[in-house]
């Protein structure tokens, strides 16, 4: 007789595991606690060109034909979408600012970048990932790879991970630095769901929205083993299993998240300065 399953204690988006990594505490307040933090302009327009360049790269899947005018178009729409909650007080942007940054990026990404990449999956969904974490504690990772891509290069395939935001993008390069739990998360759940092999190194397609507008790329090396780990050293999916097995999630104050603007629990905090 088989043994009956068991039901997951937590389900948690796999798109939030970064900031899990990052800061345990105020991970924990966001979407195990259920607070809430009003984003600023520049958030609600990272999330706006990431609606325009999925609906582009899934247009180019599906043979549709949009051009970086319809997909520039979704952008706006996007901005200016009633139900897109922001706080103007919080950036040093105005909607017409805004809306004029994130019209270069798109117009560069589905012009320069996008047509690069072979691209074979835009946001995938994935099949749930249970997580057994001891002490009859279950974390199951659920949803889509949220602003990722699938890109096939060579005989196998990768991920391809748009980031946005003031610092996407460093001399040139796109920063990758916090993002290694994220790809590792969804690399395992790309191979948990096709039965595939990841075989490439992940790429961040970074997208600057503050001072000069720019797109560049940085490489991710690793990122499963990370999260698995190896004979030598325990996984990061190991440390994260503790946490909820103890329900200790653990502050960092050094956090570049460490604030008002970022962090719901940052007025009741007693980590910070």
């Amino acid at each position: 007789m088989n043994a009956p399953e068991r039901l997951p204690s937590l389900t948690v988006r796999a798109s939030s595991w970064a900031g899990l990594f990052d800061c345990a505490y105020r991970w924990e307040g966001i979407h195990l606690l259920g607070m809430r933090n009003v984003v600023g302009l520049r958030a609600a327009l990272g999330t706006a060109i990431h609606a325009g360049t999925a609906v582009f790269d899934q247009a180019r899947l599906d043979g549709a034909g949009l051009s970086a005018d319809d997909a520039a178009g979704v952008m706006v729409n996007k901005l200016r979408d009633p139900e897109n909650e922001f706080d103007p007080e919080r950036d040093d942007i105005t909607m017409t600012e805004a809306e004029r940054v994130g019209l270069t990026l798109i117009t560069k990404y589905c012009i320069e970048v996008s047509p690069k990449y072979d691209f074979v999956a835009v946001e995938m969904p994935t099949k749930p990932m249970d997580i057994d974490c001891g002490s009859g504690v279950v974390v199951r990772l659920t949803g889509t790879m949220d602003r990722a891509r699938i890109r096939r290069a060579g005989a196998g395939v990768g991920i391809a991970d748009i980031k946005t935001g003031s610092a996407a993008v460093q001399k040139g390069v796109a920063v990758t630095k916090g993002h290694g739990p994220q790809i590792g998360t969804y690399e395992l759940l790309y191979e948990h769901t096709t039965g595939e092999r990841i075989s490439d190194d992940a790429e961040i397609i970074g997208m600057k929205t503050k001072g000069t507008s720019e797109i560049s790329t940085g490489r991710i090396a690793n990122a499963r083993t990370a999260m698995v780990g190896s004979e030598e050293h325990p996984g990061l999916i190991q440390f994260a299993a503790e946490m909820f097995k103890t329900g200790r999630f653990y502050p960092n104050p050094k956090s570049l998240l460490c604030s008002e603007k970022y962090c719901p629990r940052h007025a009741t905090c007693p980590f910070h300065d």
